[in-house]
């Protein structure tokens, strides 16, 4: 292996060693209507989502609200010691297309109409908040300056 592929590979290492991850399989909604949601908590600090979350009418909130607090056991049990009120933030959440059950409705003049029953994979990413890009900062600029 060369020198830039193993630093790229410890650059990966370091950056797993200060995230946390849940994941949250085969869930029975759609994905469009849990994207709803989802989009409501990512880029906020934990508590705020939680928050958000719990208050939240819609049916994908409370699932969702399970899973951020999974996540929150598991960034307590990596890094050893409780969330702080402000210290750590959702750094993404996917929600990604799952398995799809096909089934036939009844039809006029004898056709079945097929209906496609939606479910999803959702993965969420927790991380300390000293290390949340600043707002002008993106990702291009990041990799213009570890290219030169």
């Amino acid at each position: 292996m060369g020198v830039r592929k193993r630093e790229a590979a410890e650059k990966r290492k370091e950056n797993k060693k200060n995230t946390a991850v849940a994941r949250l399989v085969n869930v029975p909604t759609s994905p469009r209507k849990m994207r709803v949601v989802a989009d409501l908590v990512r880029g906020k600090e934990v508590m705020q989502a939680m928050n958000i979350l719990k208050y939240n009418p819609k049916a994908p909130a409370a699932r969702l609200e399970k899973l951020l607090q999974s996540a929150i056991v598991n960034w307590e049990a990596k890094s050893g010691d409780k969330i702080d009120e402000g210290k750590v933030y959702v750094k993404s959440i996917n929600v990604d297309s799952a398995r799809m059950l096909k089934r036939l409705r009844p039809a006029p003049q004898g056709r079945g109409y097929r209906v496609r029953k939606r479910s999803n994979h959702v993965t969420i990413i927790l991380d300390d908040i000293a290390n949340r890009p600043s707002k002008g900062e993106s990702k291009k600029s990041e990799v213009k300056e570890s290219a030169e």
